[in-house]
């Protein structure tokens, strides 16, 4: 005998693809029917999930970069000349290092590395603190080989800002299909008020930025 199924009382062929239209159609017509409105159909309830849209992210912006600093200045010539940006709470940047950044063979080098998840941990610091910080505790897990010549994906943002006198922060380094090679957590400290005004001479901001005298970072843009 021909194995059957039954939806809403109608037979249905056990044959797979047969299957699968006609509980589609019977779903469809059911679904299309105003009697659904007014009662359940023999003894079955039929529902379809809803899925929320996604939330838009926030845009991303470029953030302010350094004359000196090796990862972000412009004027560092053994620099690596990145810019980072934000949406208001993470900081990235994107990066393909070159065969002069490895330690082992077609293995990037450690340090350089660190130096990537400290920097987005810093401006994350500035981004959601206003405050600039220098890094107290920097702690690495390297996780996968990073090769020069592949794309990287830096992300960090601030975790926990205790009271204002120490920044706690998270970054991860990616590869472009999302494996994590690399993560980091850092401690940091602010600048204090004194050394702001050397650092302010430093700093390149675009105009949507502003880096005040009393060592605060602001943003002219009310979404950030």
């Amino acid at each position: 005998m021909r194995a059957c199924l039954k939806i809403a009382g109608t037979p249905v062929a056990a044959d797979p693809a047969k299957r699968e239209r006609g509980c589609l159609d019977k779903i469809l017509r059911v679904f299309a029917s105003p009697a659904l409105r007014d009662r359940r159909l023999h003894s079955h309830t039929f529902s379809l999930a809803v899925f929320a849209p996604p939330r838009l992210l926030a845009r991303m912006r470029t953030l302010p970069h350094s004359r000196s600093c090796f990862v972000c200045g412009d004027s560092n010539p053994i620099g690596l000349k990145l810019r980072l940006e934000t949406d208001g709470r993470i900081v990235q940047t994107q990066f393909v290092p070159g065969s002069e950044l490895v330690g082992f063979k077609q293995t990037m080098h450690g340090g350089i590395v660190g130096t990537l998840l400290d920097e987005v941990m810093a401006w994350a610091c500035a981004v959601q603190a206003k405050r600039f910080a220098y890094c107290a505790e920097l702690t690495v897990r390297f996780l996968q080989p990073v090769r020069p010549g592949e794309e990287l994906i830096v992300s960090g943002e601030l975790v926990h800002n205790r009271r204002g006198r120490i920044f706690e922060a998270k970054s991860e380094l990616r590869d472009p299909t999302g494996n994590i090679l690399a993560t980091a957590t850092g401690k940091y400290l602010p600048v204090k008020q004194a050394h702001t005004t050397e650092l302010a001479t430093d700093l390149v901001c675009p105009p949507s930025w502003e880096f005040g005298s009393e060592g605060i970072l602001r943003s002219r843009d009310e979404t950030i």
